[in-house]
């Protein structure tokens, strides 16, 4: 792409380019310093190319709609102006600079959100569109997606910014001034196609932008060359995906078990407009779980019932002895024999902190946990959970616990635990906080009523620290990536059933995987599998070892490290030589 302006050269007399960011064929963006030393965003438009509709009373509409616009969460408008170069005409909007990425930097950098992150992001942008919706001359977007919203980092945290204000336009605006060819297909609401956009366009491209972070990929996705999707064939192709049934598969590996999170994204993403949410705040309401919905009914929040959990229990677990010790002498036995403890005075334990980098199986030793003991078993979904925290009532709270000690003796798995229960204080909202309380009141003592429960984090110094006391969690365990042994054995797994060379070396393998976790070496197979199939030939060590050099371990060396002094802070512990649990896994037989 050739660049309009030069590095170093000044714009309206102020603003002092520093470097290119990006652009397409119609607009680029550089990263400029003001007089004022400060550094803001410069789009630059070729006015040529610019349609009609890209106007109103002589300026940008972009500019004309930013400037009625002041929301946090919608980037600021800062100047605008117009410059003549090379004999062409060129429009300028100078924006505040957001110190961050946008939503597909991210996707890409890191895969898929989970519910959890999700979902505060989203219902943010929905509250900005929830203004400009309701501004009296009602404005539309019309481009939202991954690329159109950023991510503000300079506040500490991940504050969605909606941005990219190029196609928005009045409810009043003519039809057909959107010109699709510059959109996204897949975040394109149906009406758009017939040159109709209304506030409920915008709803079907956030429940898309929503279905992506949670899955990985935009809804009913179908490769679609660049710049083509307009063309007939592939508008035909895109609606006719859209008359299949929506996947949830997240990343190929498991399902989006969250029924209610699933049917909020499908009213977003109806086909009719009518059947959509009609405005913002309905979407924000199902996504707080202020209205609960389920199979398209509107039903109050009740929790899972406990299940009894059969399978091999702890044998499906190689290696981690000082684990499986722990678990049964002093958890399994005092569940199981509470009136010899009760003899001794020993009190019955509560729940343990399983605590790591993601993918270390803190979810698979909870179930093997549960087999072992042969108690019910409730696993609380993680969005779930986090919704009735963020925007529940101590009640909700109290019902799980409630449906636990019912069904008793129950082990209770409760994933990112973080969510519900985070340090109290700072920015931590009165009526969340009671709600902490409520959680730490809840799990107070649990055991005596037949509840145990399995925390699993991968934040654990961010969870209040009144949870992690005797009486609560009177385990805190860390779990590190997995050993030699069980990377080989994932190795051995995962390839069992594939077309592969007979001198695959397992130990070479799990030699070169070091810090790999399990999800880490499912995806070196699936992509070494895609490989063989391309070339139609079996699974070699070399294509194996190519993918393994492709592709470094997603937890990064100095996020081990963090790890280790997390763990050292817990368990109250001096560094000296730090050696890890062994840790492995087998594949169950049963």
């Amino acid at each position: 792409m050739k660049q309009i302006l030069e590095k170093r050269q000044i714009i309206d007399s102020t603003y002092e380019v520093q470097f290119f960011i990006g652009g397409n064929a119609f607009y680029q963006k550089y990263r400029v310093k003001g007089k004022d030393g400060k550094t803001y965003l410069l789009k630059i438009y070729n006015s040529s190319k610019l349609s009609s509709n890209s106007f109103s009373n002589g300026n940008l509409i972009e500019v004309e709609i930013l400037s009625f616009l002041n929301s946090g969460n919608i980037i600021k408008l800062v100047n605008n102006g117009e410059i003549v170069k090379d004999n062409q005409k060129f429009h300028f909007i100078i924006f505040d600079f957001i110190s961050g990425e946008t939503l597909q930097d991210k996707l890409k950098r890191e895969g898929a959100f989970s519910s959890y992150s999700a979902v505060p992001i989203i219902i943010e942008l929905l509250e900005s569109l929830n203004k400009i919706h309701n501004h009296p001359k009602t404005i539309i977007h019309n481009n939202i997606n991954p690329n159109s919203i950023s991510l503000d980092y300079s506040e500490n945290r991940e504050k969605p910014i909606l941005t990219d204000f190029g196609f928005a336009r009045y409810i009043t605006s003519k039809s057909n001034s959107v010109d699709l060819k510059q959109l996204s297909p897949f975040y394109i609401a149906p009406e758009l196609y017939n040159g109709i956009f209304t506030p409920q366009s915008d709803i079907f491209s956030v429940g898309a932008l929503l279905y992506n972070l949670i899955t990985g990929l935009p809804p009913w996705y179908v490769e679609i060359p660049n710049f083509q999707h307009t063309e007939e064939k592939f508008i035909n192709a895109i609606h006719d995906k859209r008359t299949e049934q929506l996947n949830f598969g997240i990343k190929g590996f498991y399902e989006l078990e969250d029924d209610h999170l699933k049917e909020t994204i499908k009213k977003a993403l109806f086909i009719n407009i009518d059947d959509r949410f009609k405005n913002a705040d309905e979407f924000i309401k199902a996504l707080k779980r202020e209205v609960v919905l389920e199979g398209g009914n509107e039903k109050k929040y009740t929790p899972k019932k406990a299940i009894k959990k059969k399978g091999a229990g702890f044998s499906a677990i190689a290696g981690m002895d000082e684990l499986k010790e722990i678990l049964y002498n002093d958890i399994i036995r005092a569940l199981n024999e509470k009136e010899r403890f009760e003899k001794y005075e020993i009190p019955l334990p509560n729940g343990m902190l399983l605590y790591g980098p993601p993918g270390c199986g803190k979810t698979f030793i909870s179930e093997k946990f549960a087999e072992e003991v042969g108690f019910n078993f409730i696993k609380v979904i993680t969005s779930d959970i986090a919704s009735i925290y963020i925007h529940g009532t101590q009640e909700k709270i109290g019902q799980l616990f409630k449906e636990a000690e019912k069904n008793a003796p129950t082990v209770m798995f409760i994933d990112e635990i973080d969510a519900m229960v985070p340090k109290r204080g700072g920015d931590l909202q009165h009526s969340h906080a009671s709600e902490v309380n409520e959680f730490l009141a809840q799990i107070n003592n649990c055991g005596e009523r037949g509840i145990f429960v399995i925390a699993a984090t991968n934040r654990p110094e961010i969870i209040d620290t009144a949870m992690l006391r005797a009486g609560r969690i009177d385990y805190k365990i860390y779990l590190p990536p997995p050993d030699f042994k069980a990377r080989k054995g994932l190795f051995e797994i995962y390839l069992k059933n594939k077309p592969t060379d007979i001198d695959i070396d397992y130990d070479h393998l799990a030699e070169v995987t070091k810090n790999y976790v399990s999800v880490d070496i499912k995806t070196i197979i699936d992509f070494a599998s895609r490989k063989a199939e391309k070339k139609d030939v079996r699974i070699s060590q070399d294509i194996l070892l190519e993918t393994i050099s492709e592709r470094q371990p997603s937890i990064s060396h100095n996020d081990l490290k963090g790890y280790e002094l997390i763990r050292n802070q817990l368990e109250n512990t001096i560094p000296k030589d730090i050696t890890r649990r062994p840790i492995g896994f087998r594949k169950n037989n049963d």
